[in-house]
């Protein structure tokens, strides 16, 4: 199906940055949206920013400003720029992807990166 292999992320001092990217494979057609979204212990997921295979942006308010979503089509990949990170950026990161497959229609996530800004 579909694979999602993130990398980036570790350790950073607040205001610092960090970048974090997604690669999807696997038998795709269509990407159509591809995102972020984090989880800190304790609290729900949430989304952090999003981008449409048109290259329209969404972002959580908490980030806007500070985080730049960004994608590569023609390498199945979506980055996170992540800029003056705050203690409160603290969470496992995890890409998002919707998609059309061989298989037909699909949602799919990764396996996460964690992401901690010391204080």
């Amino acid at each position: 199906q579909v694979q999602l292999a993130e990398s980036g992320g570790g350790l950073v001092q607040a205001g610092g940055s960090l970048s974090i990217s997604c690669e999807a494979s696997g038998i795709i057609f269509t990407i159509n949206t591809m995102g972020w979204y984090r989880q800190a212990p304790g609290k729900q997921r949430e989304l952090v920013a999003r981008i449409s295979s048109g290259g329209s942006t969404n972002y959580a308010d908490s980030v806007k400003g500070r985080f730049t979503i960004s994608r590569a089509s023609a390498k199945n990949t979506v980055y996170l720029e992540m800029n003056s990170l705050k203690p409160d950026d603290t969470a496992v990161y995890y890409c998002n992807v919707v998609v059309e497959t061989g298989f037909g229609p699909g949602n799919y996530w990764g396996q996460g990166t964690q992401v901690t800004v010391s204080s």
